[in-house]
């Protein structure tokens, strides 16, 4: 096959070392995708015969070893994909010979070492992506100030210094994630220069200060992560934030502690669909301004200190699917508008574009561990709250909310029966009512949840016999107990327990043992000198009778 260009291989079970001995007999190939396979060991320095390769993906397989030297023979390479194998050791500087590179994708290994300084040489790079290694120290000079890189991705490694991003020579990047380093200084003002940024992720960093004026400027900006930097004053920071106007994804948790929460309706952030700010002990109550977030899908607000009622205009969100208010102090009853929320209830939750591909969400359990999600749009339509302090009754209208696939309602002081109509939430997977105040029976037509998988009403006031059938039959014993009333499964048995028949001890027998004969017979000679002494006489035959009958009884 010597004419052959393209050779897609990808998404088989093929084993075994990677070698290019098909180069030899096809040595036009300019296309070789091996991606997603099951290969082993180290790559093949014949790679070097293989002149005419363009594009080359040994991505998601098991390959190991340094830095692949062969590849390094390919001058016309344009793109190379080396991500997710074990590959480790320092990247080699011979990477910068490859000058035609426009992306490079070496995530998910174990390269270590410094970043070398190659990149001045690499003049048509767009792509630069290392996440997930083991790189330390700051990043080369040549890195910082190349014009051609569009995206760069360096989260989850040891990267540390200051934060240099020229944004003056790199006028065309749109993309930057830098979270998970060990950055330090302020957020740097020059970012404001970086016109065409629309990804910035600078989270879990050692930052501090406050959100630099120059943000403001950041008119292209659409996905902005600051959590967990330690950064200050939650207040300047939404008031220069929203100048940015294209701003649809909002993170900053971790931050701010002990802060208030600003209030009023000044605040405009029209276009933004995903505000994420837990985990900051904010005090204070659930803001006027978001009423003016007329597009806000995703909204978390958990593990703060806010408190007072909930607001009712919650409810007007037209496409809000994911409400998050757990670990706060809420208190009052559950507005009504919640369960009127048009999406959840019309069941078209629709995932918009996805605003930033790659950049991962963690949501935090109550334990501390956390849920990657790879989509912020990957998230379950939710509604969380739990840990406040809520009281009254479990709305009925709840059960309008068919697009609903998580609801907590758990560890609130909520009272009254669990509503039935909470089976017409036909899509719930998660449902807890634990720690509460709960009575009554549970509702034998929440059988009809077929997607039910996690189901807690433990430690409430509820009695009567356990739904028997559908996905009741999975739950386990913990999802019930502390209701000292409630019985069935294999909880406890409803029927009642029949009192055991036992045979009389020897004790019990003594009755009509020694003691009665000898009342018996004190019995009979009483009797006959009493007949005596009152003038009655029997004959012999007569007395023999009676003593027979006596002894019949007996």
């Amino acid at each position: 096959m010597r004419s052959i260009r393209f050779i897609d291989l990808s998404k088989n079970y093929l084993n075994g070392t990677v070698n290019a001995t098909l180069c030899e007999t096809s040595p036009h190939i300019q296309v070789l995708n091996l991606a997603s396979n099951k290969f082993t060991g180290e790559v093949s320095t014949t790679f070097g015969r293989c002149t005419s390769l363009q594009n080359l993906s040994l991505n998601v397989n098991s390959l190991s070893g340094s830095f692949p030297g062969g590849l390094l023979q390919l001058k016309d390479l344009r793109a190379l994909h080396l991500e997710g194998n074990q590959f480790s050791g320092p990247l080699d500087a011979r990477l910068g010979n490859l000058s035609n590179l426009v992306e490079l994708d070496i995530s998910s290994n174990r390269f270590s070492g410094n970043l070398p300084d190659i990149f001045g040489n690499l003049g048509k790079l767009e792509k630069f992506s290392a996440f997930t290694n083991k790189f330390n120290g700051h990043m080369p000079e040549s890195l910082v100030n190349s014009p051609s890189l569009k995206i760069l991705d360096l989260r989850n490694n040891t990267l540390d210094g200051p934060i240099n991003i020229n944004c003056s020579a790199m006028i065309h990047l749109i993309s930057l994630n830098l979270g998970s380093n060990n950055f330090h200084g302020p957020i740097p003002e020059t970012f404001s220069s970086c016109h065409s940024l629309s990804i910035l992720n600078l989270g879990k960093n050692k930052l501090g200060g406050e959100v630099p004026y120059n943000f403001k400027n950041l008119q292209a900006l659409t996905f902005l992560s600051l959590s967990n930097t330690s950064i200050s004053n939650i207040s300047r920071a939404l008031e220069i934030l929203q100048h940015c106007k294209n701003l649809t994804t909002l993170i900053l948790g971790i931050n701010f502690q002990d802060e208030e929460m600003p209030g009023g309706v000044n605040l405009q952030f029209r276009n933004v669909k995903a505000l994420v700010i837990p985990f900051c002990q904010l005090r204070g109550s659930i803001p006027l301004w978001l009423t003016n977030c007329k597009s806000l899908q995703l909204l978390d607000l958990s593990w703060n200190l806010l408190g007072g009622s909930i607001p009712l205009w919650l409810g007007n969100f037209k496409s809000l699917f994911y409400l998050d208010l757990s670990n706060n102090s809420f208190t009052g009853n559950i507005p009504k508008s919640l369960a009127e929320l048009q999406t959840l209830v019309t069941n078209t939750v629709i995932p918009p574009e996805e605003i930033a591909p790659g950049i991962p969400l963690f949501k935090y359990r109550e334990q501390g561990t956390g849920l990657q999600y790879t989509k912020i749009w990957s998230l379950p339509p939710t509604m969380d709250l739990s840990f406040n302090k809520l009281t009254g009754p479990i709305l009925p209208s709840f059960g309008r909310l068919k697009g609903l696939h998580v609801l907590g309602l758990n560890n609130n002081g909520l009272s009254g029966p669990i509503p039935a109509d909470l089976s017409g939430m036909s899509n719930l997977e998660a449902l807890d009512l634990s720690h509460n105040k709960l009575s009554g029976e549970i509702p034998t037509s929440l059988v009809k949840l077929n997607f039910l998988s996690k189901f807690n009403v433990a430690y409430n006031q509820l009695s009567g016999e356990i739904p028997a059938g559908g996905q009741f039959m999975t739950f386990p014993y913990s999802s019930f107990q502390g209701n000292k009333n409630l019985c069935g499964g294999d909880y406890v048995s409803c029927r009642p327990v029949q009192a055991p028949v036992q045979s009389p001890s020897k004790e019990e027998m003594k009755i009509v043992g020694l003691p009665f004969e000898i009342g018996i017979a004190t019995g009979f000679v009483l009797s006959v000198a009493i007949s005596f002494m009152s003038g009655w006489v029997f004959s012999v035959a007569e007395r023999t009778t009676s003593t027979s009958r006596f002894l019949c009884w007996r």
